[in-house]
């Protein structure tokens, strides 16, 4: 069985699918582009991109009553490798003790021209 989990915190999906999916205590949050939910605007650079990404993963974990400390593994997306220090100094900065798992690498281009796109599963 399968739960939908929606956060008005965070923007809506731009496509056929949802904002995360909880199925056997596994949370699986789609890749969160830099968007802010109240203005629609997505800051510029790569740390403020990050921290964006970042903070609406944590409102639709929040939204399913977990935390950053649920988070097992993350996938992040970059427009451009040269981005990776400053979304890494970011990242460190979400996550208390044993960090998730993790992939990082590069894409040739993310939705709505952004550098940055975050996702990742969490347990209950």
């Amino acid at each position: 069985m399968k739960k939908v989990i929606n956060s008005s915190k965070a923007p809506g999906a731009i496509g056929p699918y949802s904002q995360a999916i909880e199925a056997n205590g596994l949370i699986f949050v789609s890749g969160q582009l830099p968007i802010n939910a109240e203005t629609g605007e997505m800051p510029e650079g790569a740390e403020a991109q990050a921290r964006q990404s970042l903070e609406n993963m944590k409102h639709i974990l929040d939204e399913a009553g977990l935390t950053m400390d649920n988070v097992v593994k993350t996938t992040v997306y970059l427009s451009d490798m040269a981005h990776f220090a400053d979304m890494n100094k970011v990242y460190a900065s979400y996550f208390i003790g044993d960090f998730p798992a993790r992939s990082a690498f590069a894409v040739k281009e993310l939705p709505k021209q952004a550098l940055v796109e975050i996702e990742c599963i969490a347990v209950r």
